[in-house]
């Protein structure tokens, strides 16, 4: 990173993200508008409201210029979203909060992985999804998807 620059990299849930104790003292200290950066950065998370959402401010220390970058929401996060379901985990993994489509999983997997071909993102995200108690795919656990996918039962 060129010695003129810093970067600012903090975790906010999407659309509500405010100066906090950690932020506020790095962009009061740079002579940068807090509340302008906050509103930028809700306005560019406001799809991911309900999610935590990765964000760097690159600060130019000399120009007062800044960029703000936003990340992709953990895969966890995208996948709760699609399901509609607020809790990471229920102590009963056979009660059942919510079923999603392959499609669904597939729409996350082009979100979080573009870079990969479909299907290995695909199982990369029903790997994830094993991980949320509750969550069904297509009514099966995760891995059953996933195991059929590797059997050529289901193709992607």
């Amino acid at each position: 990173m060129e010695e003129d620059k810093e970067e600012i990299e903090i975790l906010i849930e999407g659309g509500k993200a405010s100066p906090g104790p950690t932020t506020a003292p790095k962009f009061s200290a740079l002579k940068l508008n807090v509340g302008e950066i906050f509103n930028k950065i809700n306005q560019l998370t406001k799809d991911y409201e309900g999610m935590q959402v990765p964000v760097k401010i690159i600060v130019d220390k000399k120009t007062k210029q800044y960029e703000i970058e936003i990340g992709v929401p953990p895969t966890s996060s995208l996948i709760k979203k699609e399901a509609k379901i607020d809790i990471a985990k229920v102590d009963d993994k056979n009660k059942v909060l919510a079923s999603i489509s392959l499609e669904q999983i597939k729409k996350v997997a082009k979100i979080k992985f573009p870079h990969l071909p479909l299907e290995k993102a695909t199982i990369l995200v029903l790997a994830t999804a094993q991980s949320i108690n509750g969550l069904r795919v297509e009514n099966k656990f995760p891995k059953e998807i996933i195991r059929e996918i590797k059997e050529g039962k289901i193709r992607i």
